[in-house]
């Protein structure tokens, strides 16, 4: 059992009503939200939008479990967050039960039946980009309302109903827009004039919203309402799934009705690992995340990581080493496991690791090439989200999930109004497409009917000698995977507060391009100029990922919610 304790933050009082008698106890405490770390005793839900983290601590407070709270603050998140919180996208959830034990949900969109390798060809057989990531033919099948119904039926307490009505609040009565909303949907509005029900939606009366306004989503309560009343079926059978196979037809789209209706999500085994004592628990394939992580937490286990020092260009370098190989690998191995068969153990094994360690000198880079591998894709872009959740009785639950890209497809279901994926885009190109500039044509990712597209979504949950140390993940594309590590190596190696460990600058390498970017105030110029020496090409880029997590303090037991100060509009949640 998590300690109690009181707050330290201002408190608000809870404005949802009590779940389903019978099922949960009744409310006895208020709510506290806030932007910066907070503390909780009871239960703790963070995320990147204030009212879907509200929504999930409410289910929390009311007496339902992790499941419970995580499923309604993804569709709460579906409504406040449409640049990457969806039911028209996919992800990824690891659970870990309060006696160690763990699962994985895997709701990743598939390919729909006429899906090939060639389907990204434009007329004259040359790849095209457009095809690939902004047309009809970009889109998948989603997976999020079919995942969330398995974990509701299999892990869940409280009223599936129950869990949905928030949401569906939230799109017909509106909620107010923030400022980082406002300028993200007025980035968007010329590019949504090429879908009307998009622009439509996301527009006042053609115009951008302005923060402080309230944005309402008619089309998309209807939607969220049959969801509500019929379970999955309000989704991928009847209006929902005609009206998005209709948009489809409209658009040159492959998606049918038979594809939703065929739509399953799947329960797999998480991946494991340890590091310096630590267990890790991630998402194994069609997610690459869990098993480049444990792969790269593997090799770093043989270096002196702390005596390093966070920062320096000796840190710097076998991080980017590490990192190198595990992409590599990731390129060579990683997909569908359905369609497959892909060596996990071991990439995942300490002998591998091994191996891998004595390959890598100490003050000289690496070379990438392309034909490191034997026959390339694209991945998310930073445009996912992550919200980590734990209850009362130390359930923890991780969760990854996207669009794919900001605002996925750009498509609008009209008369749904929701926002479909693009995460066809995930698959690879065509056929032996690789490329310096980090297109991967392996084999291995290539489109199939009814495949899942290889992610690197990495929803992760660490652990200690039986008690829960952290549930982690962040969005990114293939930062996900080398944010997600740096956190574990700034937990375990270098210590500190947890906000400290979320908030430390991170850098990213991802084997093609052979480059390097770091977050500004990773490490000084100086430093900067001695990891160029070892052979290194070395940039600086934007704020990398996005990581809401929590940490339970070993001392008092209490949760930590520590929102990621990159994003303003991350909130944690907790009573």
């Amino acid at each position: 059992m998590i300690r109690r304790r009181s707050f330290l933050v201002l408190t608000v009082l809870s404005a949802a009503a009590a779940l389903s008698a019978g099922a949960c106890r009744q409310p006895a405490q208020e709510l506290a939200l806030a932007r910066d770390a907070m503390a909780s005793g009871s239960g703790m839900v963070v995320s990147a939008y204030p009212e879907a983290s509200r929504a999930g601590a409410e289910v929390l407070r009311a007496g339902g479990n992790a499941v419970d709270a995580a499923i309604a603050t993804g569709f709460a998140l579906a409504v406040t967050h449409p640049a990457a919180g969806n039911i028209g996208g996919g992800g990824f959830m690891v659970i870990r039960f309060p006696d160690g034990s763990a699962t994985a949900l895997d709701f990743r969109e598939k390919a729909p039946l006429r899906a090939h390798p060639e389907m990204f060809l434009d007329e004259d057989g040359e790849y095209s980009y457009q095809i690939h990531h902004r047309s009809h033919l970009a889109v998948g099948v989603p997976g999020t309302v079919a995942g969330f119904a398995l974990a509701h039926e299999k892990y869940g307490t409280a009223e599936w109903s129950d869990l949905v009505e928030p949401s569906v609040g939230l799109a017909r009565d509106g909620f107010v827009v923030s400022e980082r909303l406002a300028r993200s949907l007025a980035g968007r509005l010329e590019a949504f004039r090429s879908y009307p029900a998009s622009f439509a939606q996301f527009s006042k009366d053609g115009e951008p919203y302005a923060a402080g306004e309230t944005l309402v989503q008619a089309d998309l309560a209807g939607t969220l309402a049959r969801i509500r009343d019929e379970g999955r079926d309000g989704f991928y059978k009847g209006t929902t799934a005609r009206l998005v196979a209709e948009e489809m037809e409209r658009g040159g789209g492959w998606i049918t009705e038979e594809d939703m209706a065929r739509y399953e999500a799947r329960e797999r085994e998480p991946v494991r690992g340890s590091y310096r004592g630590y267990e890790v628990i991630s998402m194994p394939p069609p997610s690459s995340g869990g098993t480049a992580l444990v792969q790269m937490l593997n090799v770093l286990e043989g270096f002196d990581v702390a005596a390093m020092g966070a920062g320096s260009p000796e840190y710097a370098h076998h991080l980017i080493e590490a990192m190198r190989r595990a992409f590599r690998d990731r390129a060579m191995f990683l997909a569908d496991p359905d369609f497959e068969d892909i060596p996990v153990a071991r990439l995942t094994s300490k002998e591998y690791a091994d191996e891998i360690r004595a390959t890598i000198e100490a003050g000289a880079a690496s070379a990438s090439s392309t034909t490191d591998v034997t026959a390339p894709a694209e991945w998310e872009s930073s445009e996912t989200t992550h919200y980590s959740v734990v209850d009362a009785e130390g359930m923890a639950v991780s969760v990854t999930y996207t669009l794919e890209g900001g605002y996925g497809s750009y498509i609008t279901v009209p008369g749904a109004g929701f926002l479909l994926n693009n995460e066809m885009g995930d698959f690879n190109g065509r056929p032996g497409l690789t490329s310096e500039n980090g297109l991967i044509g392996t084999q291995a990712n290539l489109a199939r009917p009814e495949k899942r597209m290889l992610s690197s979504m990495t929803p992760t949950i660490v652990a200690r000698d039986g008690e829960l140390v952290a549930v982690i993940g962040s969005p990114g594309g293939r930062t996900i995977i080398n944010t997600v590590l740096q956190l574990v190596v700034n937990l375990v190696d270098f210590g500190g507060d947890p906000a400290s460990v979320v908030a430390a600058k991170r850098l990213h390498h991802q084997w093609l391009p052979n480059a390097v970017r770091m977050e500004e105030g990773f490490m000084s110029e100086a430093d900067a100029a001695l990891l160029g020496a070892m052979g290194h090409e070395v940039g600086w880029g934007r704020g990398q990922g996005i990581a809401h997590c929590i940490f339970v303090d070993s001392a008092t037991g209490e949760l930590v919610g520590v929102p990621d100060p990159r994003d303003s509009d991350g909130a944690a949640a907790g009573y």
